[in-house]
């Protein structure tokens, strides 16, 4: 499987597919088919998910009081660092303080942090296949050799920790886990994970456990964290505010050092900590400061609300999947806001690869989706992003459908290529 995340990333891939899509006029000029984007991982988009009045009423009185316009310590205020400490720790075997939490310009920054905070001299690092491709950007910019772990689609997706095992060596530093799955819609086990801190632990190296969609778990398994074992592997959690409550673009995130066993706590780690955060721009002051009353204030009727819309809109796209003979899922998503869907090439006759499906996809239907095989590493396959609304999932898929119907080889073709 190849990656070709290194040269370009997932918006520019959206960039190029919406630069190639012409809006189809009437006589009159107006546009036959709008656009519909399933391939990006911005809730915001459709108007059936909003964030929570809290959240909104907390900023405005951040804002207005007055208080938080300057500069805030660059680690991030003493009370958004506790509350964020006290927010986790719910479901924790034990309590994390406002020390082991630093914040961040969203979970982008945080992953960033990490793996400078990890950079050394010929050290590696095992990221998952599929995965996000921002790890693989921000490793090479910090020379980080990349080892690629494959997930199981057969198994839900889970890491092949066989290949851990084989791949590490004394240079490894960390193993990446990313649960609930981006872009796979997995949720992982409590065994599993538990299985894949003893596997950290056999081979020396920490776990960088990023929970960007934690608690959007609809399925049969609930979301665990990964530093309920952090008495096992010392676990750098990364995550944010920008899936849980919908609010990417407020770019609220944290890096914090779930590590009972206190591995991060030497003082010389503590300082290079703070001496890079020293040189990075973190959110907004007033963003930060009301984040308390965000954490402590949200009713859980609102993530109720979130995790059925989005249980629906991916058995939606479960069902329609199911109908169009091309595309195939191992399995129904089960959280995140995203899932991988199998392309079988055999079946289309004028479609060379996952890129080329995404492209024609786009200037026929006008539908986006994302090319799993430039963009996650896993080539042939597609990304689609069901944080949308029923309506706009519904129409992308006939038009799927259709585009389907009209690249499809005739019985004969199949029988001579089979």
């Amino acid at each position: 499987m190849e990656n070709g995340g290194s040269t370009i990333t997932i918006k520019g891939i959206l960039s190029l597919l919406m630069e190639s899509i012409s809006e189809l006029e009437d006589e009159e000029g107006r546009c036959v088919k709008r656009v519909i984007s399933l391939g990006m991982g911005d809730p915001t988009l459709y108007s059936c998910f909003r964030t929570t009045q809290v959240s909104l009423q907390a900023v405005s009185d951040s804002l207005l009081s007055n208080k938080f316009h300057g500069y805030a310590p660059t680690v991030g205020l003493p009370q958004t660092r506790r509350a964020i400490a006290e927010y986790l720790s719910r479901d924790l075997p034990y309590k994390l303080s406002q020390d082991d939490v630093f914040i961040t310009s969203g979970c982008t920054q945080a992953i960033d942090v990490a793996l400078a905070m990890l950079a050394r001299p010929r050290a590696n690092i095992l990221l998952p296949r599929p995965g996000f491709p921002i790890y693989e950007l921000c490793a090479k910019f910090r020379n980080l050799e990349v080892r690629y772990v494959d997930l199981l689609p057969e198994n839900g997706w889970e890491i092949d920790l066989d290949a851990v095992e084989s791949l590490a060596d004394e240079n490894t530093v960390a193993l990446v886990v990313i649960n609930p799955g981006n872009p796979c819609g997995n949720v992982y086990s409590y065994l599993h994970l538990m299985k894949i801190a003893e596997t950290a632990k056999k081979l020396g190296i920490l776990v960088i456990a990023d929970e960007v969609y934690g608690h959007l778990a609809f399925g049969s398994k609930p979301f665990v964290p990964m530093g309920v074992f952090g008495s096992i592997v010392p676990v750098l959690t990364l995550g944010s505010l920008s899936k849980r409550w919908i609010v990417p673009g407020w770019r609220l995130g944290w890096f914090v050092t779930t590590d009972p066993s206190g591995s991060f706590k030497d003082p010389k780690i503590i300082e290079r900590f703070k001496k890079y955060f020293d040189i990075l721009g973190g959110p907004a002051t007033f963003i930060q400061a009301a984040v308390p009353t965000i954490l402590e204030q949200t009713d859980e009727s609102f993530f109720k609300k979130t995790l059925n819309s989005l249980k629906n809109s991916s058995d939606i796209c479960y069902d329609w999947i199911n109908e169009i003979p091309c595309i195939d899922s191992s399995h129904r998503p089960e959280g995140s806001m995203a899932m991988m869907v199998k392309l079988n090439l055999s079946l289309l006759e004028d479609i060379s690869d996952d890129i080329d499906f995404c492209f024609k996809l786009a200037r026929e239907e006008s539908v986006i989706l994302l090319p799993a095989g430039t963009a996650v590493g896993l080539k042939n396959w597609l990304r689609i992003t069901f944080a949308a609304d029923a309506s706009s999932i519904e129409e992308a898929f006939k038009r799927i459908k259709c585009f389907y119907l009209r690249h499809a080889k005739t019985q004969s073709q199949t029988i001579v290529d089979l």
